[in-house]
């Protein structure tokens, strides 16, 4: 029972949205290469209710919209409201992305010439990913005026997910096969 009990609880908390007892009866079904009874998930699930509703855990499992979710217990959505307010300041404007891949591509770089590439006045977004800890100054550049050099931070991989620059994606990792119309010639 316990092997199945897991299954159900991974199954439950990978789900974006509440997960139906069919289709986590479907799920299993394939898996096992079996059919699980509705009765025995059912028991498991009771069970999985019964674990997470003891205090020591901060969710529990719901039966919403018609499944099965986990959901933060009530004591915790203020440090939750809190959190969630904090990301939504994080999210980037389509701006600040062109801008900041501009910055990671071609770093350093100096804001005229983020702004030849756009074709867009650039000081506002940039001075929002500076706020934002994205990119920093890096120096100066050698050319007339020694504008500021920007390069992206160490928040900029923690932000993306990634180690180094090397990771980002390449152009070829961008590029489509050319859509082809009609009949192919066979030579």
């Amino acid at each position: 029972m316990n092997f199945l009990l897991n299954h159900i609880e991974a199954l439950i908390f990978c789900a974006t949205s509440p997960l139906k007892l069919q289709e986590i009866q479907r799920c299993l079904t394939e898996m096992f290469e079996a059919d699980v009874p509705k009765q025995d998930i059912e028991d498991a699930i009771k069970k999985l209710s019964e674990k997470y509703a003891a205090e020591e855990y901060s969710f529990q499992i719901e039966y919403i919209g018609g499944g099965y979710q986990f959901m933060t217990k009530p004591a915790y959505q203020a440090s939750i409201g809190i959190m969630l307010k904090h990301q939504s300041k994080k999210r980037l404007s389509t701006s600040a992305l062109e801008t900041l891949s501009i910055i990671a591509y071609k770093q350093p770089i100096t804001k005229g010439e983020m702004e030849q590439i756009r074709g867009v006045n650039c000081d506002y977004t940039v001075q929002k990913l500076l706020e934002k800890e994205l990119v920093e100054i890096k120096g100066k550049s050698d050319a007339i005026g020694r504008p500021l050099l920007y390069g992206t931070s160490q928040n900029f991989m923690e932000y993306f997910g990634i180690n180094d620059l090397k990771d980002l994606p390449t152009p070829k990792d961008f590029s489509q096969e050319e859509n082809k119309i009609g009949e192919e010639n066979e030579d």
